[in-house]
C-alpha cells in the first residue's frame, strides 16, 4: 500500500540567474512567502493559501555579500532581510540601506580579526571557504536569533568562546541576550517555534565531529538554553510547537521528541530495522546495501511525518519518500507520485509539502490524494 501524492501547485522561481540558489517557501500557513537568493539580491514573493505567487508584490533586497558567504532570512512581513555573514549579521531594507549591523568574530579558520567590512577579506584566498552561522526570525518577527562566531567587538563573554547564540531586537539590532553556544560550527540552521515567539531551535553542524542541538527560551529578561543529548539534526517543529523531529548525526535514527529532548514513547525508528530494501538493489549481502534517513522532511501535520531516503536510494534507482503516522502504528508508507521525484522533500506543516523541480526552476507543492466517493 502507498500514499498517493496530489500536485497542488507549481511555483516558478522568481530568479533565472544561474548563480541563484533554489527557491524556498518560508513562513507559516497564512503568511507564506517564496524566497530566492542570488549573489546580488534576495527576492521575496507573497504566496496565498493556494500557493499562487504575486510577482507584482515582490520585494527585492540587495545582498551585501555573495551567497556562498553566509545565510539569509527574510522577515515574516518581508520588510527586512537579515544576512548572516562571515564577519557580521546585517539587516538590509529593500532600498539597500543597512537598518543595523552586529559585528562578530570571523568564521574563517584561525582568523582572529574583527573585520569592519566585507571588502577587507573579499579577495583573500584564506577566506574563500569559511564556516558559517545562521539567523532566524521569531514567529512574530520581533526578534532575530543569531548564531555567530565569537567574540563580539565588545561585551563580557569570555573572548575564548568559539560560538555565541544571540537574541536581537529585530527593529534596531540591540543585543538582548547572549550565551556560549558551546560548539565549533561549520554551519547551522534556526527553526522557530510556530506559535511562541520566545522559543527557538538551533541545529548546529560540526562536520564529522558532531551535531549539537540547542533549544532556547527567552522570557524578556534571560535566555535559557537546553542542550539536547546526543548528536541530533533538528529537521522540523510540529505546528503546535510541542514536538521536534530529529535525525541522528549518523543518519541511523529518526525520532519525535519534546522540546526538552525526550523521545516521545514509541516514536523512534532505526533505519536498518524499518526501511525496506530498495526494489532495484541487487540481491546479496545486505551489509553492502546501507540504508539511512536523509536530513530532510518534517511534519506534514501535527502527527504525520514526511521522511526520505534519497541519499541511500540514489545508487539503486528511484528515490523514495515515506509518510509516518506517529499517532498510530508508526509504520512507513511509501509516497507514490504521478511523475518521478528525485529530490529531498520539505514539509510545510499544513497537510502539504514541497519538492524542487529537476531543473531547479520551480517548486512543486503536494498533498495527499483523497479519493472522492
Amino acid at each position: 500500500m502507498s500514499a498517493r501524492a496530489r500536485l497542488c501547485a507549481t511555483i516558478p522561481a522568481p530568479l533565472s540567474s544561474p548563480q541563484a540558489g533554489p527557491p524556498e517557501i518560508a513562513g507559516l500557513p497564512g503568511r507564506r512567502i517564496l524566497v530566492q537568493r542570488s549573489d546580488t539580491e534576495v527576492v521575496a514573493q507573497p504566496l496565498d493559501d493556494s500557493f499562487v505567487t504575486h510577482p507584482e508584490a515582490s520585494v527585492r533586497f540587495p545582498a551585501p555579500w555573495p551567497r556562498r558567504r553566509g545565510a539569509c532570512e527574510v522577515a515574516p512581513d518581508a520588510s527586512v532581510a537579515v544576512f548572516a555573514g562571515v564577519h557580521a549579521v546585517r539587516a538590509v531594507e529593500p532600498s539597500g540601506a543597512t537598518r543595523w549591523e552586529v559585528r562578530h568574530g570571523c568564521w574563517t579558520g584561525a582568523c582572529e580579526e574583527i573585520h569592519a567590512s566585507y571588502d577587507e577579506y573579499a579577495d583573500r584566498q584564506d577566506h574563500r571557504y569559511p564556516d558559517g552561522g545562521s539567523v532566524g526570525f521569531s514567529a512574530d518577527g520581533k526578534l532575530v536569533w543569531a548564531h555567530v562566531r565569537g567574540p563580539l567587538p565588545e561585551g563580557e563573554l569570555n573572548p575564548d568562546t568559539v560560538d555565541e547564540w544571540l537574541v536581537l531586537d529585530a527593529a534596531n539590532g540591540r543585543v538582548l541576550a547572549r550565551v556560549n553556544a558551546e560548539a565549533a560550527a561549520a554551519g547551522s540552521v534556526h527553526l522557530s517555534h510556530p506559535t511562541d515567539p520566545q522559543q527557538m531551535g538551533l541545529s548546529i553542524g560540526e562536520g564529522q565531529d558532531g551535531a549539537p542541538l540547542r533549544w532556547g527560551r527567552w522570557d524578556g529578561q534571560a535566555l535559557d538554553v537546553d542542550h539536547l543529548e546526543g548528536d541530533l539534526c533538528l529537521l522540523s517543529v510540529s505546528p503546535s510547537g510541542g514536538r521536534l523531529m530529529t535525525v541522528s548525526h549518523d543518519q541511523d535514527s529518526l525520532a519525535v521528541r519534546d522540546p526538552r529532548g525526550t523521545v516521545v514513547e514509541g516514536l523512534e525508528w532505526d533505519a536498518e530495522s524499518v526501511i525496506p530494501r530498495h526494489p532495484d538493489a541487487p540481491s546479496g549481502d545486505d551489509d553492502e546495501i546501507a540504508v539511512c534517513w536523509d536530513w530532510a522532511g518534517g511534519f506534514v501535520d501535527e502527527t504525520t511525518l514526511l521522511v526520505s531516503t534519497v541519499e541511500s536510494d540514489e545508487e539503486w534507482g528511484q528515490s523514495r519518500h515515506w509518510l509516518v503516522d506517529s499517532s498510530g502504528t508508526g509504520g512507513l508508507v511509501p509516497v507514490a507520485y504521478p511523475t518521478p521525484v528525485s529530490c529531498q522533500p520539505t514539509a510545510l506543516g499544513n497537510g502539504t509539502w514541497s519538492t524542487l523541480s529537476g531543473s531547479h526552476d520551480a517548486l512543486h507543492v503536494w498533498s495527499l490524494h483523497t479519493p472522492h466517493h
